[in-house]
């Protein structure tokens, strides 16, 4: 199963496991919201450019996402996040799913989980660490205004051998900040979770 369908459904499982009312890393949104938020990803195409683009863009999608998170049973929701967006959409296509999910999905079960009482890291195999090692620098390049300034270098803490590829440099500059971590907890960080992200951090 593509790790972007297996955050998908450990998502799912653990939003029907909690319900709608839980907190979540996300400032200001239950686990309702994120749920919303979601479906409204999968099945509003209408919705996405708010997403990026503010003003009337940004309005829409909010109230797009009101009506979603208001109207429908919490239950519903979660029902269609589990199933996943319908055909016609682009993000139903394997490649399209993997690019633009498997991060989106990775990072938002984290939100869920890290805002519970007691959580820790999870120990995933290497296949899933390496896909999500691959998601840092796209995730890195749409985040500019919450990287530090100066430099940003990225490295893998789970190669023992620091083999070719476990590190990468985000951003030249000066300082230059190191996140050393496991490719998930990088993720989170580059993400803007830095109070949650397992990561050691170094500025030269």
């Amino acid at each position: 199963m593509p790790v972007s369908q297996s955050e998908r459904a450990a998502l799912a499982d653990l939003l029907d496991q909690l319900g709608p009312d839980e907190p979540t890393c996300c400032t200001g949104w239950t686990t309702r919201d994120l749920a919303a938020h979601l479906v409204v990803r999968d099945r509003r195409p209408d919705a996405m450019p708010g997403y990026a683009l503010p003003g009337p863009f940004r309005a829409w999608t909010g109230r797009v996402h009101d009506r979603a998170r208001d109207r429908q049973p919490f239950g519903r929701l979660v029902a269609e996040l589990r199933s996943g967006p319908p055909s016609w959409v682009p993000t139903a296509w394997p490649v399209v799913d993997r690019l633009a999910n498997t991060a989106e999905f990775a990072i938002h079960h984290e939100d869920v989980r890290r805002a519970q009482p007691g959580w820790a890291p999870r120990e995933l195999p290497r296949p899933v660490q390496n896909q999500f090692w691959k998601t840092v620098p796209f995730l890195a390049r749409g985040r500019s205004s919450s990287r530090p300034a100066g430099g940003l270098l990225v490295r893998r803490s789970d190669v023992p051998d620091g083999s070719a590829g476990s590190e990468r440099r985000l951003h030249d500059g000066e300082p230059t900040t190191t996140v050393v971590g496991a490719p998930l907890e990088v993720l989170l960080w580059v993400s803007g979770r830095r109070d949650v992200a397992c990561v050691d951090l170094v500025v030269d």
